[in-house]
């Protein structure tokens, strides 16, 4: 028997993270829904541990393990991004291609829409022999100070 893999409609919305989770056939606990919903409205990257603060702190009594268990879930369908961090990993909702900014005042880490000139994705290829159909790009800076 042949796997079907259903092709993923890009999730731009908390409703079409809602519809990726149900054409899956995942179930919509209650948990699950609290926790896309926080990525949303949140609007950047959070450690399992601040999701789960959050969540508490919003009267949305949640355990720790069910917090795991749905963001391992979520990411590996690829519902939500999931980023390895120094610190550990971080969550987020997905959108269109995106690249992010490392701030290393904050550790934050913010999406940012970027396009690269052509000319460079032509020089990648070149040097890879791979035709380039998505790319992300990482960038490192700092928001409120300068290095010494």
């Amino acid at each position: 028997m042949r796997n079907e893999v259903i092709a993923a409609k890009p999730i731009r919305s908390l409703e079409d993270a809602l519809n990726q989770c149900q054409a899956l056939g995942m179930r919509l606990s209650r948990q699950r829904r609290f926790i896309l919903e926080l990525l949303w409205q949140a609007q950047e990257h959070l450690s399992a541990r601040e999701i789960y603060d959050r969540l508490n702190h919003q009267g949305k009594e949640i355990g720790h393990t069910s917090v795991y268990q749905n963001l391992e879930a979520l990411s590996s369908q690829g519902i939500i991004e999931c980023i390895e961090h120094c610190d550990g990993r971080l969550y987020g909702n997905i959108s269109d291609s995106h690249s992010h900014v490392n701030c290393l005042d904050t550790n934050q880490i913010m999406d940012v829409y970027i396009e690269l000139p052509e000319e460079v994705l032509k020089q990648v290829e070149q040097q890879t022999g791979v035709r380039i159909t998505d790319y992300q790009v990482n960038f490192f800076g700092y928001r409120n100070s300068q290095p010494e």
